[in-house]
């Protein structure tokens, strides 16, 4: 069953979004919805998309639609244009599709961010037809022309409120201004200007909280618009009757109160439009990786060199790259050499050498030198469109604490609404005179007050901005559970080679016997390893290679299996091998015994060589420890995590790694299943567990770990099983992910306690508790005020996790 995830129209709180999930839920054919708020999403499993988009538009929201043409070749008869439009229309996501024989056309309506071009294409191209886009009607700044269309409405409500403002509130503030008022146009009057301005205002800007709200209201599903309709009817209501029927009110109650809706109806929407500004900044993360694409490629086509648009490029196309240029699409490099700066990628901010045969990612920066590569990856099947649609995922995830959110926003806008006509009524009975004015200031005010706008955000935008920036470090979350998961992990248990380890052997020490010179012999020695597909041959080949050393052939190779190797090179005879080899060869190792020692002790694998039946050095072969993994390990452990190693290796060498790290707890010599058992017995003990591993012998206890986290760099068995990516080889990226899942849980935990703690202190203030005491009734347009000020705290308080530091980020401050 597919899921899809589309835009939605209209939310506007929590309890709009457990509204959403319901009407969703209750189509046929839908086995599960979430909807997400701060992002104005849903993820629906199960469903046709024209149910899902008539469903929503009957309860008063909408699904955003893209639209989209396509050029389509090969059609020659209307069972062509049939098949197209059949297979078109099965597509999950797809609204409408209607394909034109005469012009070669296809027009496809579909839930916006459902799929992409390249998805229609490719059916298309199943069908036996090619496509390619020929207009794209949908705009992609739908947020930008939100964010104008809450902008002007905002304007014009400001420019009708603020004289009804000034018309009552300053007689209340300047008796003098209010007898000017009274001698010169009238009291009648003013009523009669405000009632023309402040239906202005309900009628225009406030339009969207009445059909909303009333939406709402026939589904039984109160709103925080149903809220705002409610508390600015009965403002206004009652002032209509104060103005053209008075005598149905008792004399001492007869006032207005028209400022109290026009102005409640501005308020909200300059929250509604400073809420918009945020929520945009908190997909900043995904823009900038959209961003980091190119719009064009330099393309060999017809043996010239061709400037085309990036969705042009087919896999197998020859790309030339300029320094300075951006790549294209993912690749392998065919000719020149240059470095790269892959930091938008990895995080890593060392640019990377690549020479023909070396991979290139698109997005990332060349530097001075110029490259030919072919394409090997375009459109979706990139690294940088995976990340971007890996980071839109955990974006719209839900995490389990919103589940109890919206619960709780389930019951409480009915709630409120019972604890506004509690009020009334106790306002009624027991209020000072005029008891009905001040009944109808308190029930308003709480109705205006209580609105859980900042309910519905307090978790969703800080989930966009964590994993956001998570994503900037290099950190990809796959699943959003992950988020909340990591930051309350006991042990991290690590992987040894590939992980704490580059997983390929290099020669770390080259001890010579007395006499010999460490060229010639490294030289001679590589010469033989040459000859051998050993990884630890080719550690020595790669040592002479990076020391510029001349390599000569060698002859009459022999392999000893399990012993070592023996030729001829340069006219000598050359032996290289365990200690046991020298000796059953005849040669004395002498004082070089204890160097081997040493070097085995170190957790180095020790080899003999000989020239010409004379013991000449002992080389040192190890698995090196990846720059940074020190300093991971010592920030792991100042953030009170326990880390254990649990690796296939011999236990010596497990422990001499584990001991240089300063790693107490080690599980060594252990197959797959060892590593899943290890696991395991940390979960029995009641510990929460975070595997590290880059594996495909990885992937079981990856996948059985509370979080897994594969290192990016590994096998994409790995990657699959694993909850969290680290895009680059580095292990600082662990304590970067633990370090932006804290904060972001912290965060959350702030912005419920501030949603929950405002309304539980600010509803009885609203109700009038401080009027017996001090006199103090809150005015509704300060209640409109302070609602709009709390969503816009929750937001710019889940912004502040766009500065998450990360290790390497410190690292290059």
């Amino acid at each position: 069953m597919a899921e899809i995830m589309f835009e939605v129209e209209g939310m506007t709180c929590g309890a709009c979004v457990g509204r959403v999930e319901r009407i969703l839920t209750a189509i046929d054919g839908v086995d599960h919805a979430e909807a997400n708020l701060a992002n104005g999403t849903a993820s629906v499993k199960g469903g046709a998309a024209p149910a899902l988009a008539l469903a929503l538009k009957n309860a008063g929201f909408g699904a955003r639609q893209s639209q989209i043409t396509l050029a389509v070749t090969g059609m020659t008869c209307a069972s062509c244009v049939g098949r197209v439009e059949r297979g078109l229309a099965a597509v999950p996501g797809v609204v409408s599709a209607q394909v034109n024989l005469a012009n070669e056309t296809a027009e496809v309506r579909f839930l916006a961010g459902a799929l992409g071009a390249e998805t229609l294409i490719s059916t298309i191209a199943d069908l036996g037809y090619v496509a390619k886009v020929q207009v794209a009607a949908a705009s992609d700044d739908h947020k930008a022309k939100e964010i104008l269309a809450l902008q002007r409405q905002l304007l014009i409500a400001i420019a009708l409120a603020l004289p009804v403002f000034v018309l009552e509130m300053g007689g209340h503030m300047v008796p003098a201004f209010h007898h000017w008022i009274a001698q010169t146009i009238g009291t009648q009057n003013s009523w009669l200007v405000q009632f023309a301005l402040t239906s202005l205002v309900l009628i225009g800007p406030g339009r969207v909280f009445y059909t909303r709200g009333w939406a709402a209201m026939r589904h039984l599903a109160p709103d925080m618009n149903a809220l705002v309709m409610i508390g600015t009817a009965a403002a206004y209501g009652f002032s209509v009757i104060a103005t053209f029927a008075p005598d149905l009110l008792p004399s001492t109650a007869r006032a207005v109160y028209y400022e109290a809706a026009a102005v409640i109806v501005t308020l909200i929407l300059l929250g509604r439009w400073l809420e918009a500004r945020a929520k945009g900044r908190t997909g900043a993360a995904i823009a900038r990786l959209v961003g980091l694409a190119p719009q064009t490629a330099r393309v060999e086509r017809g043996g010239a060199v061709q400037e085309i648009a990036l969705d042009a490029v087919v896999v197998g196309d020859i790309l030339h790259l300029r320094p300075g240029e951006k790549i294209a699409v993912d690749g392998e490099v065919i000719d020149g050499r240059s470095y790269v700066d892959e930091s938008m990628i990895t995080g890593e901010p060392a640019p990377v050498e690549k020479a023909p045969g070396a991979m290139v990612t698109g997005g990332t920066v060349n530097g001075t030198g110029a490259l030919q590569y072919r394409a090997l990856r375009v459109g979706a099947d990139t690294m940088l469109a995976q990340i971007i649609r890996m980071v839109a995922q955990a974006q719209g995830a839900r995490l389990p604490v919103q589940d109890v959110v919206n619960k709780i926003t389930g019951w409480f806008v009915p709630a409120v609404l019972a604890a506004a006509a509690l009020t009334v009524l106790i306002w009624l009975a027991f209020g000072p005179t005029p008891a009905l004015t001040h009944a109808l200031v308190a029930g308003v005010a709480v109705l205006i007050i209580a609105c859980p706008c900042a309910m519905g955000l307090a978790v969703p935008v800080s989930i966009m901005v964590g994993t956001g920036r998570a994503a900037e470090l290099g950190v990809l979350f796959r699943k959003g559970a992950a988020l909340q998961a990591l930051q309350s992990v006991d042990v991290v248990a690590l992987d040894k080679t590939g992980t704490l380890t580059a997983g390929r052997p290099e020669m770390t020490d080259l001890v010579l016997a007395q006499g010999f010179n460490s060229q010639v012999v490294l030289a001679r020695v590589a010469a033989l390893e040459a000859k051998s597909e050993h990884p630890i041959a080719q550690a020595i080949l790669r040592a002479a290679t990076e020391r510029g050393l001349e390599v000569p052939p060698a002859f009459d190779f022999v392999s000893h299996t399990g012993f070592g190797i023996a030729g001829h090179v340069a006219g000598q005879r050359v032996l290289v091998g365990s200690a046991r080899f020298m000796a059953q060869q005849g040669i004395d190792i002498g004082d070089l015994a204890k160097a081997g020692s040493t070097l085995a002790t170190d957790g180095k694998t020790p080899l003999y060589a000989a020239l010409h039946g004379q013991i000449a050095a002992v080389i040192g072969v190890a698995d090196p420890v990846k720059t940074g993994t020190p300093e991971a390990i010592a920030a792991l452990q100042a953030m009170g995590l326990r880390l254990v190693m649990i690796s296939g290796d011999t236990a010596e060498t497990a422990r001499v790694i584990a001991g240089g790290l300063g790693i107490k707890d080690v599980i060594a010599e252990v197959l797959p299943d060892g590593k899943v058992a290890a696991v395991q017995g940390f979960r029995d003990q009641g510990l929460r567990v975070a595997f590290v591993g880059d594996g495909i012998n990885d992937a079981p206890a990856l996948a059985l770990a509370d979080v897994g986290i594969a290192i990016g760099t590994g096998t994409d068995v790995a990657i699959e099983a694993a909850d969290v990516v680290l895009m680059s080889g580095d292990l600082r990226g662990v304590v970067s992910a633990l370090a932006v899942s804290r904060a972001t849980m912290r965060n959350i935990k702030q912005n419920l306690f501030w949603a929950f703690g405002y309304n539980a202190a600010l509803i009885p203030v609203a109700a009038g508790i401080l009027y017996p005491v001090w006199g103090v009734q809150l005015s509704p347009v300060l209640a409109a005020g302070a609602m709009a000020m709390s969503s816009v705290f929750v937001l710019t308080n889940a912004l502040r996790l766009r500065w998450v530091a990360g290790t390497r980020t410190a690292a290059r401050k």
